[in-house]
């Protein structure tokens, strides 16, 4: 019997979101096992994904994705856009609105509103300059991107929430911007010199 621990993990979902999940006939919960090399139960009952390696050798980081591409569709991103995650760079970024403007929902309405943008301009100007995905929520803000540019988003969306005008925050992600582009090509020229 081995003593090795194997990892686990437990994503708790909405229950509206299950199917989701699973997918048609089972394929999104196949690909998602089949991409990373794990196992998937679902228990309908508690709205409960558990997670754990296919095989003994499957790495943990496997189970630790596979668990945010769940947490992905549960925040709302199609399967298509949550995969994203199965790459190695990127992760997942979620604000949590409430914290920032407490729970009232006219507040949450008018920071949901100014996100978005009028037909969802300022949302999909953020993820065109960041080259993230972004997802708006109830009470939440989901980003799926690379670290540098899903904190720059998440930046933007703070920026927003804090009341800036959506002309400051364009300006301040083209800043940021060249500066995440300056530190890849140094990177990248650093690599060569080795």
């Amino acid at each position: 019997m081995s003593s090795r621990v194997r990892p686990r993990v437990y994503v708790k979902i909405p229950p509206e979101r299950l199917g989701v999940v699973i997918g048609v006939g089972g394929s999104i919960k196949r690909k998602i096992m089949d991409t990373l090399g794990v196992r998937m139960s679902i228990d309908t009952e508690n709205s409960v994904v558990i997670i754990e390696p296919e095989v003994e050798g499957v790495p943990p980081i496997n189970v630790m994705k596979a668990g945010e591409i769940v947490k992905a569709i549960a925040y709302g991103f199609p399967p298509d856009k949550a995969m994203r995650l199965a790459e190695e760079d990127q992760i997942l970024v979620v604000v949590d609105l409430k914290q920032l403007v407490g729970d009232s929902p006219s507040h949450l309405k008018r920071v949901k509103a100014r996100i978005i943008g009028e037909k969802g301009r300022a949302r999909k100007t953020i993820e065109q300059m960041t080259d993230t995905y972004i997802n708006v929520g109830d009470t939440v803000v989901a980003i799926i991107g690379d670290y540098e540019r899903a904190m720059a988003a998440k930046r933007a969306i703070e920026m927003l929430v804090e009341g800036r005008m959506h002309s400051t925050v364009y300006r301040y992600l083209e800043r940021e911007l060249r500066e995440i582009k300056r530190r890849e090509q140094l990177r990248l020229w650093a690599k060569d010199e080795f």
